[in-house]
């Protein structure tokens, strides 16, 4: 069974006087496969956070159909097995962390040994448990969001959706959510979460979708997407001769960037390498190091929106 199902799932809003059609999510064919970590990429306004909306039941879409756990959105059974964080979630500020966590552990259905229980234990995985005797209104956006993803992990949740998981974290912070979202994986829970911080997603994630303009344009395994074709390769070389240095444009060449001694060339196949290296040998330069590049997820991800986001 699939974690996650839809089926030409679109929302529309009516606006202005004139009610007008504004469509934010059209046609999704999704799939999440059960305990997989599936990262959901876009840019501002793509429809990822109204995607959420739709799979917890918190919007009624305008068309299609979605299946979380095998259920409709909203099913009371599917929701005791999921556990989400909204993007800015909103908390009541004078009560402090501890009460807040109980709170929910209560609406859960958590009895009292086993909130305390999960309350220790998730405020330790999260770095918060020094924290949770203050009132929220003293509490960093960091500490806000660590609350809200340990929140979302009260329940134990079979299926964790969260709605930028990593805003507001140092770098310390977003280790240890990639950490986390790992640990859940190898636990065999299946973790849904958008982002914006790519290279993030690209290291934690078995698959991804990438959502533009409303209409998700990819989706699969990050090797299938990205392909396995050489973009570039970077040679790194000392000891070059000024003749030489001449020549690179000849040599296909695409780009030279010094770098103390050394200089960094790169060309654009393994042709143009071939020429490259063997002058570089018969002038007896010092070769350091020869790296293939193949384009990133970013940087498909930049190619890829760019064009429709430029007015």
């Amino acid at each position: 069974m699939n974690a996650i199902e839809t089926e030409k799932l679109g929302k529309e809003y009516r606006i202005g006087f004139w009610r007008k059609r504004i469509c934010v999510l059209s046609q999704l064919d999704l799939t999440v496969h059960e305990g997989e970590v599936f990262g959901y990429l876009g840019p501002n306004g793509a429809g990822k956070t109204t995607t959420l909306k739709l799979l917890t039941g918190l919007l009624r879409p305008t068309s299609g159909k979605a299946k979380v756990l095998g259920r409709p959105p909203g099913d009371v059974v599917m929701q005791q097995q999921v556990g989400f964080l909204p993007e800015q979630p909103s908390f009541y500020e004078y009560l402090t962390g501890r009460e807040l966590l109980n709170f929910y552990g209560q609406l859960v259905g958590l009895d009292r040994p086993t909130r305390r229980e999960q309350i220790e234990g998730l405020a330790r995985q999260l770095r918060i448990e020094s924290a949770l005797d203050l009132q929220l209104r003293k509490y960093s956006k960091g500490m806000l969001q660590r609350l809200g993803l340990a929140q979302a992990l009260l329940n134990d949740p079979r299926l964790v959706l969260l709605d930028e998981p990593m805003s507001g974290l140092d770098p310390i912070g977003r280790w240890e959510v990639r950490d986390l979202l790992l640990r859940l994986k190898s636990e065999g829970r299946t973790v849904f979460f958008s982002s914006h911080i790519i290279p993030d997603v690209e290291m934690v994630c078995d698959r991804v979708g990438i959502l533009v303009g409303g209409r998700l344009v990819a989706q699969g395994p990050i090797d299938d997407i990205l392909g396995a074709q050489i973009a570039s390769i970077e040679v790194t070389a000392s000891q070059v001769p000024p003749e030489v240095m001449a020549e690179l444009g000849y040599l296909l060449v695409t780009q030279s960037v010094p770098r103390g001694e050394r200089l960094l060339l790169t060309v654009k196949d393994e042709a143009a390498l071939a020429e490259l290296l063997t002058r570089l040998l018969d002038c007896k330069a010092t070769i350091h190091a020869i790296a293939p590049h193949r384009e990133s997820l970013e940087e498909y991800f930049i190619r890829y929106v760019q064009p429709r986001e430029t007015p």
